[in-house]
């Protein structure tokens, strides 16, 4: 029971502070400012990782692999913790390579939050900052599936079809890791 409590609470704290590294990633690529209430609650969570990580991290383009890194070494940080409390059994490098999937799974679990977050305030927020915020993180994921999928009686199904996309993704990846374990 006392391992289970540890996961838990590694489980929540890095999910935060990983998640966060994740999303200012995800607002620097699509340059969404950061002057507003989620904007300075993800810097607040993220900087103190992020910042140092940029003196030897550089970014690549667009892309802000500081943020990126630091999700990482907090994903592998949980899970050498967790390691090391199951005995360290295992070779090292299975920690490795399920921090990497620890990392994508969690992007996809971000993504399902923002994409739901982002259904129920068009309906319920359409015209608050927090909505325009969300409506921009997740329109370079629903622009393509808009393209394809029609409006049905009016009604916009993209969100939906994500989310059941991610949801697949997120078997697919569970799955690997899973594998991996055994």
């Amino acid at each position: 029971m006392f391992i289970q409590i540890i996961s838990l609470v590694l489980d929540v704290v890095a999910g935060l502070i990983a998640g966060a590294c994740l999303v200012r990633l995800a607002m620097q690529w699509q340059r969404i400012p950061f002057n507003n209430p989620i904007g300075q609650f993800i810097f607040a969570v993220s900087d103190r990782l992020v910042m140092p990580l940029r003196r030897w991290v550089p970014a690549l383009g667009r892309l802000d692999t500081a943020s990126l890194v630091g999700a990482w070494l907090v994903k592998l940080t949980q899970f050498i913790v967790l390691w090391l409390l199951g005995g360290g059994q295992g070779p090292l490098l299975l920690v490795l390579v399920l921090s990497v999937i620890g990392v994508l799974q969690l992007a996809i679990t971000c993504l399902t939050a923002v994409v739901l977050l982002h259904a129920v305030l068009s309906w319920m927020q359409p015209r608050s900052m927090n909505f325009m915020l969300i409506d921009r993180l997740c329109q370079a994921w629903l622009a393509p599936i808009r393209r394809t999928v029609p409006l049905v009686g009016g009604i916009d199904l993209s969100s939906l079809v994500l989310l059941v996309l991610l949801q697949i993704a997120s078997m697919v990846v569970g799955s690997i890791q899973m594998g991996l374990m055994h």
